[in-house]
């Protein structure tokens, strides 16, 4: 399972060693684009203090909104397992699809035609430059695994995602899965 390329798809794990990194401290990132000019993901499992009906007037629904990273914090996206029901999204594998027509969306929420496990906000992104996301797997800084969850990611991701995903490593992370979020406080 270590050692896997990045690819669409994938999840990163951060590794322990990112204790310091106010962004991706505990991340687990959903790979929804990398090729040759970089890749983007978004954090699954950093859930914000706001709902959609917090940020967007028209939702009377409150669905919870994520933090997907530190790149673009003032934009809302969005992934999804609905594409019959959201037009123009793209896939990125296994049955998960990002964007599409926010419009419908909005309609979709309010009519009750998407439920919070269909769909997940995101107030920004994790980005990375061409090879930036190479180099930082070179400095061990994140760990690729498969989704095996495919589109239940959604569902699945919770807060306590990153101890769930270090247990299932196993060795030296079932160490760090009992650590202390901040260890200057243990």
């Amino acid at each position: 399972m270590l050692g896997l390329k990045p690819k669409k798809g994938k999840l990163l794990i951060a590794e322990p060693a990112l204790t310091g990194d106010v962004s991706f401290n505990r991340s687990v990132v959903l790979l929804a684009e990398h090729n040759q000019e970089g890749s983007v993901g978004f954090i699954l499992n950093k859930p914000l203090n706001y709902s959609m009906s917090d940020l967007v007037e028209e939702i009377q629904v409150p669905f919870p909104v994520y933090n997907g990273g530190p790149v673009e914090q003032d934009n809302l996206y969005f992934i999804h397992k609905v594409p019959e029901l959201i037009s123009n999204s793209v896939e990125i594998s296994d049955g998960i699809f990002w964007g599409g027509d926010f419009d419908a969306t909005v309609a979709l929420i309010n009519d009750r035609k998407i439920n919070q496990s269909d769909i997940r906000f995101f107030l920004g992104y994790s980005g990375w430059a061409s090879l930036q996301l190479d180099q930082e797997l070179l400095s061990k800084s994140w760990i690729v695994v498969t989704n095996k969850y495919e589109s239940d990611i959604i569902r699945k991701s919770t807060q306590a995602f990153w101890r769930e995903k270090m247990m299932e490593l196993g060795g030296d992370y079932l160490l760090w899965s009992n650590a202390p979020e901040n260890p200057s406080l243990n």
